[in-house]
């Protein structure tokens, strides 16, 4: 990452006009817009038989690094359901990836590392990302936005715990027994390890947000393992130094982390513009924990997405009413969209929340 200080380029979608009035960008910004916006994390993904018709045959994290074809898969969700944003395809592995790291995606699994990080040593072995090594990055973020126009495009990466914690376990773990007692067994590894993953992190989302994207997202999946005082001591001043490296690039920062509802007032010093919420928190007490100062995002349980249409509908009806208690609202699930969700419901969602009153 460039120490120089940067800025948005000129012709960047939140500085030549075409996104910073849109529904997403507002709300975002603390505004409540006429219409509600609504998007979905994990939109641009399996539960589309396009995806899977344009996947055929390409490993994942081959299909991430193609650019037009992670352009496309970013593409589907918005043109199939009228959402109010794109989520650029691609996984929070890839900058690990992409700084010499040997990771794979295995199916049904995610994603997997062979020789974990769980030593000093190992970590010291660790390299920074080189700047070219996201040009495929930039590419597709770059075509994407060209066909997107006026509705922006959400630039993500994964919060240092939770890269860490792939590369410490081997895997996906919804424990982190290995991670956390590398946390409490030797603080200056783990230290080094997770300003590591704040780096590559830091310079993925760069990256997207220079090439073009309108808003971030950080994702913090495993942070729910983790007592109150070891997030505030040992893991947020990371996650913080993630979102630093947009530092002079004025961008919306949306920050989302399961199972984070003790932690949720420490998460706006992090940097976060947004704080979403998973299914477990209701959002006017989310928002009441926020002290009714921060905009946010949420919380659709996903397991209703099977459900029959009048219940789901009256869930929908009833995060929306919980939500008129914060500043801006934007409407999303309480995590990604799970791969046997019918398209067709997340197009009545969709039609139902811009139906809805947003004020």
């Amino acid at each position: 990452m460039p120490s120089t200080p940067i800025a948005l380029p000129a012709d960047h979608p939140l500085r030549d006009g075409r996104t910073a009035s849109s529904p997403l960008v507002q709300a975002a910004k603390g505004t409540r817009p006429e219409t509600l916006p609504v998007w979905f994390m994990r939109q641009a993904g399996r539960s589309l038989p396009e995806y899977r018709a344009s996947r055929a045959g390409t490993e994942m994290l081959d299909a991430c690094l193609t650019p037009a074809l992670a352009s496309e898969i970013t593409m589907q969700p918005v043109r199939r359901h009228g959402v109010d944003a794109a989520v650029f395809f691609s996984d929070i592995v890839v900058p690990v990836l992409l700084a010499g790291v040997d990771v794979r995606i295995v199916s049904g699994r995610g994603p997997v590392i062979d020789e974990p990080v769980r030593s000093a040593a190992d970590i010291l072995r660790l390299r920074p990302i080189e700047p070219e090594a996201l040009q495929p990055i930039a590419d597709a973020v770059a075509m994407t936005v060209a066909e997107l126009g006026e509705t922006p495009l959400i630039g993500f990466g994964g919060a240092p715990y939770t890269v860490a914690s792939y590369l410490v376990e081997g895997g996906p773990s919804k424990d982190q027994l290995r991670t956390r007692a590398l946390m409490r067994t030797d603080p200056r590894a783990w230290a080094t390890l997770l300003n590591w993953c704040a780096d590559v992190t830091g310079a993925f989302l760069q990256t997207q947000v220079l090439a073009g994207a309108s808003v971030v997202q950080l994702f913090d999946s495993w942070a729910g393992s983790l007592s109150r005082d070891d997030y505030i001591r040992r893991v947020a001043p990371h996650s913080r130094r993630a979102f630093d490296a947009l530092r002079g690039l004025e961008v919306p920062r949306i920050h989302f982390g399961l199972g984070m509802g003790d932690v949720l007032d420490a998460l706006p010093a992090l940097g976060a513009d947004v704080v979403g919420i998973d299914w477990r928190l209701p959002l006017d007490e989310a928002n009441r924990r926020l002290g009714g100062t921060v905009p946010l995002q949420g919380n659709i349980d996903p397991a209703l997405l099977t459900a029959p249409w009048p219940l789901l509908s009256a869930h929908v009806r009833d995060v929306v009413e919980r939500g008129a208690a914060a500043p801006a609202h934007i409407v999303n699930l309480g995590h990604g969209v799970p791969p046997e969700t019918d398209p067709d419901v997340l197009g009545r969602i969709v039609e139902l929340v811009h139906e809805l009153p947003a004020r």
